[in-house]
């Protein structure tokens, strides 16, 4: 099978790649603009079938041949969305509406698109397919409208679609100098340079952090298995949720080194409590009942992998159009405390 997939050299997009690799029968193209992606993250065997290219310029000739496409790019800034709005959202929908329109017209067979969490909201955990999308952020709501999109146009075109929604994934090769996001990386590279962890709110909020390489093998069977043809799949633990502040203390045992967090005030819009139900992952995918990677082991790859690429100042590279008190001063400065 040929399979395209965007936002290749990002944290997902590399590691499914790799997946669909070792499975010895797939042929992978792809995509990213490196604003967020790093080339070095890109499998050697499918490097030279990548191209340096925004969603937003894509055209079917750049799908040609493909069977499925896979649709991993996002600026996925769910906080910072409401700071920065047409962004995120020309990102999310106009470039998921590129995306779309160009794999219908190259004759693509089926697509997959990577939603998000977001697109609950604050209906109360754990998740499920079933519920009514409620997203507070404008990328929740830019990537449910994408959705909606997608079940349109495969709807009229005849193509077949799965809707993944992965949640809090993290692991090697997540992009841990964003101030934004990514919250295990951004604590493990501030304590890995000797510095306490910035915590939003007072850390009671819950997570279930997904480790990356429990994840990607069923996004992939995603785009190969009949069972998720025309559904929406949570993809992630839906067991062992932590609060922000335990994931600190975590982190700090494992870079040997007091744990003292700098608390802010709460962000706007976050959703206190977040996790997903997994039942229709383990139904129709096999989806383990429990993680298989314990989430010390996780935060251990993770903390490495930092150490080993070497821990690094936040880049503040995200334009924000809209400014005001309840803006986090760590977004808007480049000498974070």
């Amino acid at each position: 099978m040929k399979v395209y997939i965007t936002g290749i050299a990002g944290f997902l997009g590399s590691h499914l790649a790799d997946w669909l690799l070792a499975q010895g029968q797939h042929r992978v193209w792809g995509c990213d603009n490196l604003v967020t992606g790093d080339f070095r993250n890109i499998p050697y065997a499918c490097s030279s079938n990548v191209a340096k290219l925004d969603i937003l310029d894509i055209r079917p000739v750049d799908m040609y041949g493909c069977d499925v496409v896979y649709h991993c790019a996002a600026a996925a800034y769910e906080g910072a969305s409401v700071f920065a709005p047409g962004y995120v959202c020309e990102n999310i929908f106009a470039g998921s509406a590129r995306v779309f329109s160009a794999a219908i017209e190259a004759g693509v067979r089926r697509i997959v698109f990577c939603s998000s969490m977001a697109r609950y909201g604050d209906i109360g955990p754990p998740f499920n397919e079933s519920d009514c999308p409620r997203p507070c952020d404008p990328y929740g709501i830019a990537k449910e409208a994408a959705e909606r999109l997608l079940r349109s146009l495969a709807h009229v075109h005849h193509v077949e679609y799965a809707i993944a929604v992965p949640h809090n994934i993290y692991g090697p090769r997540q992009r841990y100098t964003d101030p934004y996001r990514n919250v295990a990386a951004i604590f493990a590279n501030r304590m890995l340079q000797g510095k306490q962890p910035i915590i939003y709110g007072d850390g009671s909020h819950q997570r279930c952090f997904s480790y990356i390489d429990d994840v990607v093998p069923y996004l992939g069977m995603m785009g190969i298995e009949d069972a998720a043809v025309w559904r929406t799949i949570n993809l992630g633990p839906d067991e062992g949720m932590v609060t922000i502040l335990e994931l600190a203390q975590m982190i700090s045992r494992l870079v040997n080194m007091p744990c003292d967090p700098i608390f802010l005030p709460g962000r706007p819009a976050e959703v206190p409590d977040a996790y997903c139900s997994a039942a229709t992952a383990r139904r129709c995918l096999g989806f383990g009942s429990a993680p298989q990677t314990s989430l010390e082991d996780g935060l251990r790859h993770l903390v490495d992998f930092i150490r080993k690429r070497g821990p690094a100042p936040f880049r503040h590279h995200l334009g924000l159009e809209i400014h005001g008190p309840s803006l986090p001063t760590t977004w808007t400065t480049k000498d974070l405390m």
